[in-house]
């Protein structure tokens, strides 16, 4: 900035998001403003983005994320550190395959028919030509990341990363191979995580078989009925009296002429139902495991795509299509004790398509959580690593504390093969990113693919460069916050924790951990509250926003929305109000601009300056300390709050107009002013920039012929003792001229309007000074010869303030009159309906409570209008 440069006053007439923001982001991406030096001796703060899927779109959450994460990182930036806003996006593995896959349905074709090595080459081509679209609407966002460290979860330094990984925990005896109850999608083919499933509350029907016969068997209920043909045995619990003679014994299992036997185990809940279970290992997670403790055989009868393997009728049958025919079987044999339909129940679905999951016997990889997770736990419980709000940590502990080994295969093609090959005698050889895989007819590779979850867990790490010791890793990890909303706490940020806690383990505990702060947001919800989802209609694009309001008018709605941890409920005109106030601080801007507001100069002494000058300097050094007291919190809507009443209402309602009148004066008083009004506008526009990138970077450089806010300094308070005296005056103006305005308005004065008027007690009241300023901001005239009021008004300010106005001439008596009349018999006719109400018994004893306070708020507002109204009536001149 160059002090000595004049402002411009060459403003357009209105701030036009779409004619400036693609330009001015651009030309922050030329020079190089949001490139971070690894070799820089200023502090770091590093913030890595939640990669998107390179499938996705901007979607309001993040929108959200992103506004967040942008006003972190540019105020850190203002602030003399070493910013890093690193950029990049997911592979996805089974949304993306699936979106290739749908292409090539399109043809009549499926992977198989191209191969893994052309599929796979396939998926490329597709995320060189289709993906990552939502990098070009994060520009259009304002992003300010670093494009030269763009990273993709698939390059060839983060699979040099993952494959390090994998082997290090394989190594350590962290990563096994076994046999396990996992839940599969018949849709996507493929195992899934606990936490890739989502699970809703399903219509279906609860149906009761006797197994055995009708003297000696036993009473099972089911919402699976499918499933029956691979039961091995029926459950009942040791104690249950009811069953204590049948334990040991065997019952004949219906359809099949099998015989199963009835065992002892405790997890069976004697209070359920008949306090029987069948027993299905192969099929049900809890199953599997009383199968393993009994020694239980394990029969499939389903294969990947949900149809039945077992042997007879229902072969070939899809589950749901076998779920009936196994009934109506059952039915017809006589078995069916009890139906109950429709039996509402909890039933997993594939959070990528939404198929009902099926658990599934399979040989999976799977990573052992217990050390990993007992070390993510212990660094937040030890203050390494913070999770705000406080409150949420429970969440984050309830998960670590009680997680089950994380399977991480995937049976897909697009993704991370796992690096495991698999040679004669049974040998296995685990592949590290410097080494030769072995080579012969005799050897082949595990053909799944890591859950992407897998490579987004070191994300902070890879990066950076890990695992090789880069500068960049040096100069900025560990990094400084992780800005996401609670949802995905368990899916990415427990998995980041603890493999980067592990992997970064020799730097020491303090320089593990993966970030200093956890920043959790809630989710965005529509104006009533409700989740938003496509099948409801309720989803806001932010798209549509950014091209009909702008990115600042969208960005400020989402910060203002966003309580640590709070879910926020979004509705259109919230982003209409943000674009309004945007206009209004560019129309103020304007106007200080072409009024001649300076920063070209130093302030004058505090003796110097007006009781209004010390007011708004006072103002807006405490708004410096509560915006950084609030971005140190994470109290976005708070700090957002507090810009707003600052900036629309001191500074742009008061101050402004109170500058134009000492401006009026000439002299010294309107060259202090000038810099004042220089002053207060530049801090503000520096405190709006995180949030408002665009309106104040324009404004801005206007104001001080700097190069560019994204690389100014950050405010600081000036330190200044408060005048509490010149406040109390200036709250006094307020007050007045608020009352002044409010009698002109009852009296049916147009706004603009002037009138004579008398003021006595303003010197009483402090405020002599001020007269100038009350009469221009209320419209008042000095009284002339012969002044004759006609009305007036006393208003309280320490001492009585009394304003006697002539509104001769000035309204219509006999129009105001029948207008007010008209207004009195319809303020009777409201009072004489609400007390007949609230006067019969039949209705206050039985209308609800709330029903009979708001009659009587109806009456007492009518009494209030009646004395209003009767008060201004007789204070008309006589018809």
């Amino acid at each position: 900035m160059t002090d000595d440069t004049a402002p411009r006053t060459d403003l357009p007439t209105a701030f036009d998001p779409a004619a400036t923001e693609a330009e001015l982001y651009q030309r922050w991406v030329d020079a190089g403003y949001f490139a971070a030096d690894p070799h820089s001796d200023k502090p770091p703060y590093t913030i890595v983005i939640p990669p998107p899927n390179v499938t996705g779109s901007l979607h309001m959450g993040h929108a959200l994320d992103h506004t967040l994460m942008d006003a972190l990182t540019r105020r850190r930036r203002m602030q003399g550190y070493e910013a890093l806003w690193l950029p990049g996006m997911d592979h996805a593995g089974i949304a993306t395959q699936n979106v290739v896959e749908r292409e090539l349905a399109k043809d009549g074709k499926s992977r198989h028919d191209l191969g893994r090595e052309a599929f796979v080459e396939r998926v490329w081509e597709w995320k060189e030509s289709s993906g990552g679209q939502i990098l070009q609407q994060m520009r259009r966002l304002g992003d300010g990341v670093d494009w030269d460290r763009e990273r993709f979860t698939m390059d060839d330094g983060l699979s040099r990363a993952v494959q390090t990984i994998f082997k290090r925990l394989f190594e350590d005896g962290l990563i096994y191979q076994a046999e396990r109850i996992i839940n599969w999608c018949v849709r996507c083919h493929t195992a899934l995580s606990d936490i890739e499933v989502e699970h809703s509350d399903d219509d279906g029907e609860l149906v009761s078989i006797r197994y055995g016969t009708e003297d000696d068997g036993i009473v099972v209920a089911t919402t699976r009925a499918e499933t029956m043909l691979g039961d091995t045995a029926v459950a009942v619990h040791p104690d249950d009296e009811r069953y204590k003679h049948l334990i040991g014994t065997e019952v004949e299992l219906p359809l099949t002429g099998r015989r199963i036997p009835i065992v002892a185990d405790e997890h069976v809940d004697p209070e359920f139902g008949s306090g029987a279970v069948k027993v299905t290992p192969a099929h049900d997670p809890n199953d599997f495991e009383i199968g393993r403790r009994h020694e239980l055989p394990m029969l499939t009868i389903m294969d990947e795509r949900g149809a039945i393997t077992a042997h007879g009728p229902f072969q070939g049958l899809d589950r749901f299509e076998a779920r009936p025919a196994v009934v109506a079987a059952l039915r017809a044999d006589g078995r069916i004790v009890a139906e109950k339909r429709p039996y509402v129940h909890a039933v997993g679905h594939c959070s990528r398509c939404d198929t009902v999951v099926e658990p599934r016997l399979s040989v999976q990889w799977f990573v052992k959580v217990e050390p990993l997770a007992k070390a993510a736990g212990d660094a937040v419980r030890d203050g390494r690593t913070t999770i705000e709000p406080p409150e949420l940590a429970k969440r984050y502990f309830d998960w670590v504390d009680n997680m089950h080994d994380w399977c991480i295969s995937r049976q897909l093609w697009w993704g991370h093969r796992i690096p495991v090959w698999y040679g004669p005698n049974d040998k296995v050889v685990c592949v590290g990113p410097d080494e030769e895989p072995p080579s012969g007819d005799e050897w082949h590779q595990d053909p799944d693919v890591l859950d992407t979850w897998f490579s987004s867990a070191l994300w902070p790490i890879s990066t950076l460069g890990w695992p090789d010791e880069t500068p960049d890793l040096a100069k900025f990890y560990p990094t400084s916050v992780l800005v996401t909303g609670y949802d995905i706490l368990f899916f990415w940020v427990v998995r980041m924790m603890m493999f980067d806690l592990y992997a970064m383990a020799d730097r020491g505990p303090s320089r593990a951990v993966p970030f200093h702060t956890v920043a959790l947001h809630g989710l965005i919800r529509d104006a009533s509250g409700k989740k938003m989802s496509k099948s409801r209609g309720n989803v806001i694009d932010p798209l549509r926003w950014l091209d009909t309001y702008g990115a600042d008018a969208t960005r400020y709605t989402l910060a203002r929305g966003a309580n640590p941890g709070s879910d926020m409920a979004l509705a259109e005109d919230w982003v209409a109000g943000s674009r309004n106030f945007v206009t209004k601080l560019f129309n103020a801007s304007r106007f200080a601009l072409m009024n001649g507001a300076t920063v070209a100069g130093e302030l004058p002494a505090r003796d110097q300056l007006t009781d209004a000058d010390r007011w708004i300097l006072d103002g807006v050094d405490a708004l410096v300390s509560e915006v950084d007291g609030h971005f140190e919190a994470f109290e976005f809507a708070k700090l957002c709050d507090g810009l707003y009443h600052y900036t629309w209402g001191e500074f742009c309602d008061w101050y402004l107009e109170l500058a134009k009148v000492q401006i009026a004066e000439g002299g010294a008083r309107a060259e202090s002013t000038r810099l004042v009004l220089g002053h207060v506008l530049d801090t503000v526009l520096r405190l709006l920039h995180p949030i408002v990138p665009f309106v104040t970077e324009s404004l801005w450089t206007a104001l001080t012929g700097g190069e560019s806010l994204v690389i100014a300094a950050w405010p600081k308070s000036l330190g200044a003792e408060r005048d509490t005296v010149a406040a109390q005056r200036i709250h006094g103006v307020q007050k007045l001229v608020t009352e002044i305005r409010r009698f002109r308005s009852e009296q049916g004065l147009k706004p603009g309007q002037r009138v004579a008027a008398r003021l006595s007690g303003v010197d009483d009241a402090g405020l002599g000074d001020h007269v100038t300023a009350v009469r221009t901001l209320a419209r008042l005239d000095e009284p002339a010869d012969g002044f004759t009021p006609s009305a007036s008004i006393e208003v309280g300010i320490g001492a009585a303030v009394v304003v006697e106005l002539d509104l001769s001439g000035a309204i219509d008596f006999a129009a105001e009159r029948k207008r007010l009349e008209k207004d009195l018999a319809a303020a009777r006719k409201e009072l004489s309906q609400n007390e007949g109400k609230l006067a019969n018994p039949k209705f206050t004893d039985k209308a609800p409570a709330d029903v009979v306070a708001k009659v009587a708020a109806r009456r007492d507002a009518a009494i209030a209008d009646i004395e209003r109204i009767t008060g201004r009536l007789d204070a008309l001149p006589p018809a």
